[in-house]
């Protein structure tokens, strides 16, 4: 349907692009959010902004299906904003406590700087097909009516809102901090939203990114640094929280490597199976947090004996996450891994990432693998083995939010089974051909390399058990690395680059001569202005209104006065008076008429 109209040729329209890919998402979103939904009647019961906190979340769900279900980008950025604004409402959720402000306030800026690209990237591919329609512009590029270097900027620049919103390098440093909010914002924001929507872009759009290599290097490059840095702060994080939140990114990460070497199925799949993962994962972890009153891995230990429910669920979560079969992670991550091979080093052209590059994903891909198993082991282990070391008497979380872990852990643990090679016709590359079949591509699981991520996951996990049922956690070895450590806490010092490089100097700098431009230079021309105002108005009122306005019928109230005062004197009262000037009248009249 038509929006508005422009000039008269451009239209704005809302329209709805139902096809392969709008299904599969509007699964994930829809049942995530649901669960997401049940969990927090539960978890936020008592909150002071419980209503709120519904309003903003069914919002934050809403704006992610306009994300998905847009066939133009205006429809689309729209979403995308709602997303952004709702993220920033529910992670200051409790905006009592300036950590808690202040990370809604990053997320929000953070997420913005992409957005500025993004917006960019929507007004050069519109210059470039003069349609904002997202198959018109499909069809144009396909067609060769876009030149190349058109192609790129379009593609580099909607990938900025994609590095904002999914969290890659460089604006990944909202992500970790976004774990100030309510434990359920955590899952949703990583599992089905807002995160996704980076991802859902460069799928949604991948005609557009697979036209131009270097737009597809561009995003195997970032992709390959986010995960692997992510996965390496994973390894430090005492919050449990905050170790999922590195997990997310690095996950995220997977996914644009998978789009990014031409493997177009692999990397919605893997979109489709971390969903249920890592929605679980969240959920569990809240039901910890709930139980112990503590996000710190330090303050937990020994809950499988009092929290069987969510010990079981969490397992499940973290054997799919490191990629163990026949778990949901390990089809989906393989296949990335299998389809980045076939790129580096099998000689198969795929409309993406050159060959170099891909080789580049390729093993940091297995890198990753092995630091994904070792640090999730890390976290089960730390949390629900050896003593209790917090306050109380932990106990198992309400039905609602264990029926809700068990219903997640469900498809966690078999979701992966919709793209296994067994499934043929039927796997879940068939479910998003609709997408186009210029982006289908049906990969096939590479046993060999299957095996080795799957070895190198099981023995992360062996390294990682055997490592922690010997140390206490007060002697964590991930903390005692020397330097290598201090960079992984510190974050590899880009909160401080961006705080010393970015932030101060425009708060002391930028911001200082723009505060002097506006209190010396605006403020004075302001009150130079006032000033000439005033004397002008001084001028008018005292001469012109006073002297002469005033002046003129003031004059003409004293002339009618004195003219009155003299008048009255002809007014007697006398009748003998009268009749005399009446015949005194009379015979100046009658000689006037007789001259």
């Amino acid at each position: 349907m038509e929006w508005a109209r422009f000039g008269g040729k451009l239209a704005l329209r809302l329209g709805m692009k139902v096809d392969g890919l709008t299904a599969v998402m509007f699964v994930v979103v829809t049942s995530v959010s649901l669960l997401v939904q049940i969990y927090s009647t539960g978890y936020m019961r008592g909150d002071a902004r419980y209503t709120w906190f519904f309003a903003a979340l069914s919002l934050f769900t809403a704006g992610m299906l306009d994300v998905v279900i847009a066939d133009n980008l205006i429809q689309l950025l729209i979403g995308w904003e709602i997303i952004g604004l709702c993220s920033y409402f529910l992670i200051g959720h409790y905006w009592e406590e300036k950590e808690n402000s202040d990370a809604g306030i990053k997320a929000f800026i953070t997420t913005r700087i992409g957005d500025v690209g993004f917006l960019l990237g929507i007004f050069t591919l519109f210059s470039a097909t003069r349609t904002f329609s997202i198959d018109g512009i499909i069809r144009a590029v396909e067609s060769g009516q876009v030149s190349p270097g058109w192609v790129t900027a379009g593609a580099v620049l909607l990938f900025c809102g994609a590095i904002g919103k999914s969290a890659q390098f460089p604006l990944h440093v909202w992500l970790p901090d976004a774990m100030a909010g309510p434990t359920p914002v955590s899952a949703l924001i990583h599992a089905a939203t807002m995160v996704a929507a980076g991802v859902f872009l460069v799928g949604r759009m991948f005609p557009v990114f697979s036209a131009s290599t270097p737009a597809m290097n561009e995003i195997a490059i970032l992709a390959s640094i986010t995960m692997l840095i992510s996965a390496l702060m994973a390894l430090v994080q005492d919050d449990i929280k905050k170790v999922l939140a590195y997990s997310t990114i690095s996950q995220l990460a997977y996914m644009m490597a998978g789009l990014a070497v031409g493997a177009y199925s692999a990397g919605i799949f893997h979109l489709f199976t971390h969903a249920f993962f890592k929605a679980l994962l969240f959920l569990a972890a809240g039901s910890v947090i709930h139980a112990v009153h503590s996000n710190n891995l330090s303050d937990m230990g020994g809950l499988r004996r009092a929290m069987p429910w969510t010990f079981v669920t969490f397992a499940i979560g973290s054997l799919a996450l490191a990629g163990i079969p026949p778990f949901g992670g390990f089809w989906s991550k393989d296949e990335i891994i299998g389809e980045a091979f076939k790129a580096g080093f099998g000689g198969e052209v795929l409309r993406g990432a050159s060959p170099a590059v891909a080789r580049v994903v390729f093993v940091v891909a297995l890198v990753t693998a092995f630091l994904t198993a070792f640090y999730m082991a890390r976290a089960v282990r730390l949390a629900f083995f050896g003593a209790f070391r917090g306050h109380g008497q932990p106990r198992e979380s309400e039905w609602r939010m264990t029926g809700v872990l068990v219903a997640l852990a469900i498809p966690a643990a078999l979701a992966g089974l919709a793209g296994a090679p067994f499934m043929g016709r039927h796997a879940f590359g068939s479910w998003i051909a609709a997408a186009g079949e210029s982006v289908h591509h049906s990969p096939s699981l590479n046993l060999s390399l299957a095996g080795l991520s799957a070895g190198l996951a099981l023995v992360a996990i062996w390294v990682a058990w055997r490592v922690y049922s010997r140390v206490s956690v007060e002697r964590d070895p991930m903390l005692g690395m020397g330097g290598l450590t201090r960079l992984l806490v510190n974050k590899f010092y880009l909160d401080e680059l961006y705080s010393r490089g970015i932030i101060r100097p425009i708060q002391y700098g930028l911001s200082a001569v723009a505060s002097w431009l506006d209190r010396r230079v605006v403020d004075g021309v302001v009150n130079a202005a006032s000033v000439v105002t005033r004397g002008v108005s001084n001028l008018a009122y005292d001469v012109m209104d006073q002297k002469v306005i005033d002046g003129a019928v003031n004059g003409l109230g004293r002339t009618a006065k004195s003219g009155g005062s003299l008048l009255k004197y002809l007014q007697t009262g006398q009748v003998q008076w009268y009749a005399a000037m009446l015949v005194a009248g009379v015979v100046v009249l009658a000689a006037v008429a007789t001259r």
